[in-house]
């Protein structure tokens, strides 16, 4: 690489990595969920923010996906637009609860009103208060990052405040909530790190949302949504990408889910050279499969993939019936009590109604 391409390059991956160190910062909020490194080596450790911070943050589009596991999760999102019960949205990270929780505002008779995101774990009770709103026509939506993280002043304010929050004729007059979380939040029950009667209380409607790797059908519609965001934000053309980096693309189990492959198009449309950008994601994907190191064996590969397999229809049974477990072990032709072994094993037992 020649000094100037090399200068090039350097400048280009400063500014894509510090916009990606943003992105995942005001999305991803610090605590005991911990955030896994990147795999391919994108963004940066997280930094404090604040809760002012998070709210002038860039809202990611949500996009409609052609999935069968986001058909039915697309379904809910419309009517729990039409309604102001609180809402909570179970999903790992980057899986895209902040997306989903702005589509809801966006379909609902609030959709005028100001959508706020608040870190729980910046948040104190005069922030709550702040951005609630005691009048009907200004409270809009406010979306709670995290919930697990939020205090123990901040969870009693919660809870109190949705405890009043009808008026004299029935109508709401607050702010309406919508709380995302990462973690299993009947365990921080269990361990009195969440408030029991505000778990209930904004647990009523539950939503959980595929990760990508459950909608790969998705992932080329995603894949040209962000090339095209960012194509207009850089003022560059949209990169026509090859059959090869398509098809890594797809293959790719993308455990940082919508944010990981938002940072994949970012640096594709930033370095404007997919030979550069891709190096680091097709030597991850073609390396073989191994354990510690180690190759796998061919039957050990073979119990891995029947595994997983088994987990994505479970889990897309569960999303069609809305996580009615009953409902989903009648669909899936086995036992209650199978099912819920099945939960247990793959770490979801806490989730779902009977």
């Amino acid at each position: 690489m020649g000094e100037m391409a090399a200068g090039k390059f350097g400048e280009s991956l400063a500014l894509v990595l510090s916009r990606d160190r943003l992105g995942f910062d005001l999305s991803e909020s610090t605590g005991r969920a911990k955030m896994g490194k990147p795999s391919l080596g994108w963004g940066g450790p997280p930094i404090p923010v604040n809760c002012e911070m998070a709210i002038d943050s860039v809202v990611t589009k949500f996009v409609e996906g052609a999935s069968a596991s986001m058909r039915p999760v697309e379904a809910v999102i419309r009517e729990l637009a039409q309604s102001d019960v609180p809402v909570l949205l179970l999903a790992e990270r980057g899986a895209g609860k902040h997306a989903t929780a702005r589509r809801i505002h966006d379909l609902s008779r609030r959709s005028a009103q100001p959508f706020r995101r608040l870190v729980c774990s910046n948040l104190k009770p005069e922030d709550l208060e702040k951005f609630s709103g005691e009048d009907h026509q200004s409270a809009g939506t406010i979306f709670l990052e995290e919930l697990g993280e939020l205090n123990a002043d901040c969870q009693a304010y919660l809870q109190s405040m949705l405890s009043q929050r009808t008026g004299n004729n029935g109508e709401s007059v607050r702010a309406r909530f919508i709380c995302g979380s990462a973690l299993d939040l009947e365990l921080e029950v269990k361990a009195r790190r969440l408030r029991e009667d505000l778990y209930y209380r904004i647990s009523g409607v539950c939503l959980r949302l595929p990760p990508l790797r459950q909608r790969r059908e998705d992932i080329p519609i995603l894949t040209e949504e962000f090339l095209a965001k960012y194509a207009q934000e850089f003022r560059r053309p949209i990169p026509a990408l090859s059959k090869e980096t398509r098809r890594l693309f797809q293959d790719y189990s993308w455990p940082g889910n919508l944010h990981e492959l938002e940072a994949a198009a970012r640096i594709l449309v930033a370095l404007g050279d997919e030979h550069l950008a891709m190096g680091g994601l097709r030597a991850l994907l073609q390396k073989s499969p191994s354990r510690n190191g180690k190759r796998m064996s061919l039957k050990a590969a073979a119990k891995a993939a029947s595994h997983e397999a088994e987990k994505e229809l479970i889990l897309r049974a569960l999303t069609r019936t809305r996580w009615n477990r009953r409902r989903a072990a009648e669909e899936l032709q086995i036992s209650y009590k199978a099912l819920l072994y099945k939960l247990k094993q793959i770490g979801y037992e806490g989730y779902g109604a009977s």
